[in-house]
């Protein structure tokens, strides 16, 4: 069985959803929502990460760090 861990944080005008999902060989994946907007003009930018992790929290805070990261971008859209 499959366990994920979300926690979300809220940057300007994205909200970031990080999650840590147990793999069968008992590593961590990382994944990351990037959402904007609200109702039918929202927008969702969903992110899989390749590395593996030993613990839920460095999946989950690699994924917000890479988020950040991402949202210093210039060129973003609205």
């Amino acid at each position: 069985m499959n366990h994920i861990l979300q926690l979300s944080q809220v940057i300007g005008k994205y909200a970031l959803t990080p999650a840590a999902e147990l793999t069968a060989s008992g590593s961590y994946t990382a994944s990351l929502s990037i959402r904007s907007g609200h109702g039918a003009c929202s927008h969702d930018r969903v992110f899989r990460f390749i590395p593996r992790f030993r613990t839920s929290a460095a999946a989950t805070s690699y994924a917000i760090e890479q988020g950040k990261s991402y949202l210093k971008m210039p060129g973003l859209p609205a």
